[in-house]
């Protein structure tokens, strides 16, 4: 019997160690945030605003002057600033939790052509990484599967429920494919040069995804005696029910992918990193792709790339009159909590503050298609928002004080917060 208890305090103490904050209950009573300097996610302020929301919805986007009776809990915010929650794009979160531990390691299947792979299905709601993300506002996500050709389908969840039942808002959104790269780098490992290098299998390596994505337009046209599963959920980017996510970055590979996937019947389709975009706006605005720009945070690819190319790449597309949003995919999974910082660089580029705030609310939830209920401070969106002391693309003025997810008001604890507090108080003390 005493070993029994030993046991049942031993995985008792694991568990609350390793478990995610409980998520919140539904929201019960209304509430109204009145004070604050309320950036809109869409390029308008409000410099002292009141939103008030009810049932998980917002039911009042104004001025805090306006003679308009409060409801419910009323939460003083003068001084502080309101914005809508942060939605981090085409992520592996909750896929992985060490790298090194196989064993929580489901970013990647085995297969090259898997689009049949369901990302949502493996999504650990009460993983650490994911609960790191709440603290600096990032409340949504879309988490993709990666590796092979074609990685698999996409769904985008909330950061804050019980399983990955609970999390998802929209399921199966999209499905992501890795288009060939004309040019490799030398594998250094095997004695070749570091260089750059036409790739040889380049036509072999396109002409594979034409014919799986030919197979699986037939397939859907057809009335087949047996289910493919990886045919059949590739239907969605023909009907227009899922969008395309292809990942791309010279101007050949980009024009290739988009003009092959068009004639062969995608409907939708978004570029996921564009690194050379920018020489080719015109295109893509014809074509109406919208790009989802990685690793703004990084060194130029090439040596003849302008030195800050990474940094103003964004700003480029968005002048150029392009739909652009943010997602940062080379960085690491604990990096992505980054990802309003990596907002407010692009602000320094000249971008105006409120249009670099839009590519990672209001333009990350057009491109995702989940703009009529998250992205902006609207009424009758979801109550999707967070409260910052100061300017929350800045990590000086990052330091949420509530934030809520459909309303409820969740936890902004995390394993982090908890050793920050207990160290703290160690020297404190001292």
């Amino acid at each position: 019997m005493k070993h029994i208890i030993v046991l049942i305090v031993v995985v008792a103490l694991f568990f609350q160690g390793t478990a995610q904050q409980t998520p919140a209950s539904p929201q019960n009573e209304a509430i109204s945030i009145e004070g604050a300097t309320a950036h809109l996610g869409n390029g308008e302020v409000i410099e002292s605003s009141l939103i008030m929301f009810e049932d998980g919805k917002i039911t009042f986007v104004g001025d805090s002057k306006m003679k308009i009776a409060r409801k419910g809990k009323v939460i003083n915010a003068t001084g502080k600033h309101i914005y809508p929650g942060f939605i981090a794009p085409a992520k592996t979160l909750g896929l992985v939790e060490v790298n090194a531990v196989r064993a929580s390691d489901d970013q990647d299947e085995i297969g090259d052509l898997i689009p049949h792979v369901r990302s949502l299905i493996a999504y650990n709601a009460e993983s650490k990484v994911v609960e790191s993300m709440r603290p600096n506002g990032v409340l949504l996500g879309q988490i993709a599967p990666s590796g092979g050709r074609i990685s698999g389908t996409s769904s985008i969840v909330q950061f804050d429920a019980w399983n990955w039942e609970d999390a998802a808002i929209k399921v199966d959104d999209g499905v992501h494919l890795n288009w060939p790269r004309s040019f490799r780098q030398g594998r250094w490992w095997m004695g070749e040069d570091r260089g750059y290098r036409p790739n040889k299998e380049y036509t072999k390596e396109t002409a594979a995804v034409v014919t799986f994505i030919k197979n699986a337009m037939a397939y859907g046209k057809s009335v087949p005696k047996e289910v493919n599963p990886a045919f059949q959920a590739m239907q969605g980017i023909f009907d227009g029910n899922q969008k395309l996510y292809v990942y791309a970055d010279g101007e050949k590979e980009i024009i290739d992918a988009i003009n092959t996937l068009k004639v062969n019947g995608a409907k939708e389709i978004v570029l996921v990193g564009g690194y050379h975009a920018y020489k080719i706006t015109d295109f893509l605005k014809s074509n109406n792709v919208p790009v989802l720009v990685q690793f703004t945070h990084n060194l130029p690819v090439f040596d003849d790339d302008d030195y800050d190319l990474p940094f103003k790449l964004p700003k480029l597309l968005v002048d150029a009159g392009l739909l652009v949003g943010l997602q940062n995919t080379e960085a690491s999974n604990f990096q992505t909590r980054n990802l309003p910082f990596y907002a407010g660089q692009v602000g320094q580029q000249g971008l105006d503050k409120e249009k670099a705030l839009q590519l990672i609310t209001g333009n990350n939830a057009k491109i995702l298609g989940i703009d009529g209920d998250y992205g902006t401070l609207e009424t009758g969106k979801s109550a999707t928002l967070f409260v910052s002391q100061g300017d929350a693309l800045d990590m000086r003025g990052n330091q949420l004080t509530h934030a809520f997810i459909d309303g409820r008001a969740i936890s902004l604890e995390t394993h982090q917060t908890e050793l920050w507090k207990r160290y703290m108080g160690k020297y404190k003390g001292k």
